[in-house]
Parts: structure tokens; sequence; C-alpha cells
């Protein structure tokens, strides 16, 4: 069958005399978006919670040794890298936990059946995971903002490197998801790749203070650039240039996309 003959998935419904269409990438989005909202206390309740105890921890304890930017607490200058934290980590949890499940479980072999293209999978899953990922950091931003006072010097870039940051992650999580088998290997990834370089990406410490061989290994770090141009919009000032971390997350965007894309294409490890 040719795919433009292939019948389009779709669900409807008719509360108060209106109507809802929905075709098929966008009930897989949906479906998604519904899974980590139903257990909100845990997949978002839960991260900001974290993330509020690493502000009162390390801020109560490092704000009067630490001096970052000339003009900047240490506090102040906490919050964001603990916000882009929170939507990293967040963003890769729910497309890479979402497959995982649905291998284990057996119910994967349903969406297998349905007409959905690459395509479609890949929207849906790193949307899904787009919007949790900002869902949890607008919540740690709120909870945190009441610490210290921050300047929006740049909202855009804001905006931007959020959203990058999240679709870098739910796409890494996408190829992390298919890759793993069991529930072990995906959190050996997420331990031994993901924890490790996100901790050492600069959210805690500017990598200014750190020794020239370490602020060198630093600069191969994709993280510290989806942090550090976040960073950028809210003081103006930052380790790197937001153009050269804007050039070097969207090329890392690229690249994690198209072996997400050829991974799902192929149909690896989830037609076998």
């Amino acid at each position: 069958m040719r795919r433009s003959d292939k019948p389009r998935v779709e669900w409807q419904r008719k509360p108060h005399g209106g109507q809802i269409h929905m075709n098929g990438w966008t009930m897989l989005f949906y479906k998604e978006v519904l899974r980590f909202w139903k257990v909100g206390f845990q997949t978002v309740a839960a991260p900001i919670l974290t993330a509020m105890l690493y502000l009162l921890i390390f801020g109560h304890v490092l704000e009067d040794h630490v001096k970052v930017y000339d003009t900047v607490r240490y506090t102040a200058f906490l919050v964001p890298g603990l916000v882009m934290m929170s939507v990293l980590q967040n963003a890769f949890a729910n497309s890479s936990s979402s497959l995982i499940q649905s291998k284990i479980m057996g119910n994967l072999v349903f969406l297998l059946l349905t007409p959905l293209s690459e395509w479609s999978w890949f929207v849906a899953y790193v949307g899904s995971s787009i919007v949790r990922g900002l869902v949890v950091g607008g919540g740690v931003l709120l909870v945190t903002v009441w610490f210290t006072s921050l300047s929006f010097v740049a909202p855009l870039w804001i905006v931007v490197f959020a959203l990058a940051g999240a679709a870098l992650m739910g796409a890494l999580g996408l190829i992390a998801g298919l890759w793993a088998e069991k529930f072990d290997q995906l959190a050996a990834f997420q331990n031994f790749v993901i924890m490790p370089m996100t901790f050492l990406s600069g959210v805690f410490y500017s990598i200014g203070s750190l020794p020239p061989f370490w602020q060198s290994v630093s600069h191969f770090n994709p993280f510290f650039y989806m942090i550090d141009g976040f960073r950028y919009g809210f003081f103006g000032v930052s380790d790197a240039s937001p153009w050269l971390s804007l050039a070097i997350v969207g090329a890392a965007l690229m690249v994690v996309s198209a072996i997400a894309m050829r991974l799902l294409r192929s149909g690896y490890k989830i037609r076998s």
C-alpha cells in the first residue's frame, strides 16, 4: 500500500456540539503529554522540589564565598542553571522512559500497527518532551525566583535556548529509548552520560573559575553551550558568545535528530 493510500488515523468527539479532530501524530502527541501529566506529582512536582533544594543548599552555603560575574550574585547566577538543567533532564526522561516502558510492557506493537510515519513518531515524542521540559523549567523558575531578583536582558535568547535544548534532549532520549532493551541500560545511559555532562556544564559554577585545562575540556561539552546561552538571556553576560552557543546547539540538534529519524525509519529494535 502506498503511503498516500494509507488511512489516516483520526479521533473526534463532540463536547457540547463542538468537534475536535486529531490526526495520527497529534493523537500520539496528546497521548504522550497526557502520560506524564497524569502522574504530574512524580514528573513535574518532584523535579521542581529537587531544584529548590539545590538552590537552598548551594545558594545558602556559597552565596558569600563564590563570585561569578561582577554584577551578579551567586544565587541569581544559579537559578537559570537549575531551570535549564531541569528542562534538559526532563525532556530526555520523557521520550526515553515512554519508549522503554512501551517496549517492555509490549504495547508498542499497537503503534507499529498504525500507518504513522517516522516523522509522526519523531514530532510526537520530541514535541511532548519539549512540553514536559518547559513545564518543569517554568515551575522551577516560578519557585526559585522568590529567592532572588532576576533580570531578563534578552528574553528571546531564553526562549530559543530553552526550545532548542529541550528538542535536543527529547531527540537524544528517543535514541536512548530505542537503544535500551531494559531499564538498567537506560539508567546506565542517564547515570554515565546525561548526569555527568549536565553537572559538568556550568550549572553551579562559571567555567571561567576553572583551570585552563578544564576550561578547554568544558568547551567540548554541548550541555555547556545550552546552559551558558540560556543564562545569557537573563544577565547579558556569559562565558561564550551566544551566537557560538546557538550554532553548536543547532548543529548538535540536527545531528541527533538525523540519527533518531534514521533509527525510526529502519525500525531499530522495535520491529524485531
